[in-house]
C-alpha cells in the first residue's frame, strides 16, 4: 500500500527529466537526487506522524458525542474544548443528533482525517461497537465517556463515567424512604440498551428488591427526552391516578413527569440523575424533589488529559475504568452546592 501511494504521488516528470541528461556525472547526480526524493516521499507516506497532527503540526483529537441537546453532553464538550485549549491541542467535534447510523459515519469520517485519538460518547451499543472497532482497526486509541461498549466489542484505553448502578440505587433508596417505603411507582427509561439505561435500571431494581412494599406499576421508554416523558407520564397517571412517585433515569425525564403531574393536578414525587442546571432550579422551586449530580465537565477535561498522554506515549498508567462521584441534590443540599461544580464555569448559560 505504501509503495502504491509513493508511485502515485511521486512527480514522474521530474525524474524523467533528470535521467534524460547525457553526462555520466550529471546522470549520477540525478540518481542521488531522485533517491533522496524517493526516501523523503516514502517517509511521508509510510510514517505515523500524520495520525496525530493537522496543518501546521498541531496535534488533533477527534470527538464524537451522541448529541448536543443533552446538557450533560454540552458540559462534556465544554470541558473537552477548555482542556484542549489549555494543552495546545486541536479538537474535531461531531454530534450525531441521537442517530446511531449517523454517528458510525461520523466516527469513520474523523478517522479518515487522521486524528491521533478518539474521545467517544456513543448513542447506543450499536454505534459504540462499530465506532470502537473502526478506531481499533485504524490504530487510534479510544477514550470512552459515559457510554461503554459491551465486552468483546472493542479495545478501550479507558472508560470515564458515573457509576450509574450505585447512583440509581442510592437515589431510589432515598426516594422510597421519602414516600414511606411503600406505594406505586413508575420508571421512565432512557435509550434502551445504552450503558446508562442498563445501569440505572439495575441500580433502582436493587433498591426495589430491598423494599417489597414498593410496587412498579408502569415502565415506559422516554429516551432521555422531557417531551416524551411528559406524554408517557400523562398516560401513566390516567391508568394509575394513585401513583406516588416516578424514577426518571435522567433529569429531563424527571422534569417531564413532574410537569405532566402538575398539569393533571397530581402531587407526585419525582427524581432524576444528571444534576442539570435546570434541575437545580426545579429542586429549589419544588417542581422535582432530587437529582444525583454527575460531573460531565470534569469528565470531558479528564478525557483530553488521557488523550494527550496517549498521544505522547505516556498513557501506560491510565486506569481501565475511571468512575466519578455523584452528589445527592435535594431541598436540603441544593443551597450548599453550585451547579458550576458539576457542569463547569458556563453552566448557567446551558439552561
Amino acid at each position: 500500500m505504501c509503495h502504491i501511494q509513493l508511485l502515485i504521488e511521486y512527480p514522474f516528470a521530474l525524474v524523467e527529466g533528470l535521467f534524460s541528461m547525457t553526462s555520466r556525472s550529471t546522470r549520477h547526480c540525478a540518481i542521488v537526487l531522485a533517491s533522496a526524493a524517493l526516501a523523503t516521499t516514502s517517509l511521508a507516506a509510510c510514517g505515523n506522524g500524520s495520525s496525530s497532527t493537522a496543518g501546521g503540526g498541531q496535534k488533533v483529537i477527534g470527538v464524537s458525542v451522541a448529541d448536543q441537546k443533552s446538557l450533560f453532553y454540552v458540559a462534556e464538550v465544554a470541558g473537552i474544548k477548555d482542556e484542549a485549549k489549555k494543552e495546545g491541542y486541536k479538537v474535531k467535534i461531531s454530534s450525531a443528533n441521537n442517530d446511531s447510523s449517523e454517528q458510525v459515519k461520523q466516527v469513520n469520517d474523523l478517522l479518515t482525517q487522521q486524528v491521533g485519538a478518539l474521545i467517544f460518547t456513543s448513542q447506543d451499543s450499536t454505534a459504540a461497537a462499530a465506532g470502537v472497532r473502526a478506531a481499533n482497526q485504524a490504530n487510534v486509541p479510544v477514550i470512552a465517556v459515559d457510554q461503554r461498549p459491551e465486552n468483546g466489542q472493542g479495545d478501550l484505553k479507558t472508560y470515564i463515567a458515573t457509576d450509574s448502578v450505585k447512583a440509581a440505587d442510592q437515589l431510589c433508596t432515598w426516594m422510597f424512604k421519602q414516600i414511606g417505603n411503600r406505594g406505586k411507582i413508575a420508571i421512565l427509561h432512557g435509550v434502551l440498551g445504552s450503558t446508562a439505561e442498563i445501569q440505572r435500571t439495575k441500580g433502582c431494581q436493587q433498591a426495589i428488591k430491598r423494599n417489597p412494599k414498593i410496587k412498579v406499576v408502569a415502565q415506559e421508554t422516554a429516551n432521555w427526552d422531557e417531551t416524551q416523558a411528559f406524554k408517557a407520564t400523562q398516560n401513566i397517571l390516567t391508568a394509575h391516578p394513585d401513583l406516588k412517585a416516578v424514577f426518571g433515569e435522567s433529569d429531563a425525564m424527571s422534569m417531564g413527569a413532574s410537569k405532566a403531574a402538575k398539569e393533571a393536578g397530581k402531587n407526585i414525587f419525582s427524581v432524576g440523575i444528571d444534576g442539570f442546571p435546570t434541575m437545580f432550579d426545579a429542586v429549589k422551586s419544588g417542581l422535582t424533589q432530587a437529582t444525583m449530580a454527575q460531573q460531565p465537565y470534569k469528565m470531558g477535561r479528564l478525557a483530553v488529559r488521557n488523550a494527550v498522554a496517549l498521544l505522547n506515549g505516556k498513557g501506560q498508567d491510565i486506569p481501565a475504568e475511571q468512575y466519578q462521584k455523584t452528589v445527592l441534590i435535594d431541598k436540603d443540599t441544593v443551597m450548599h452546592h453550585k451547579v458550576e461544580e458539576f457542569y463547569g464555569p458556563d453552566a448557567q448559560s446551558f439552561k
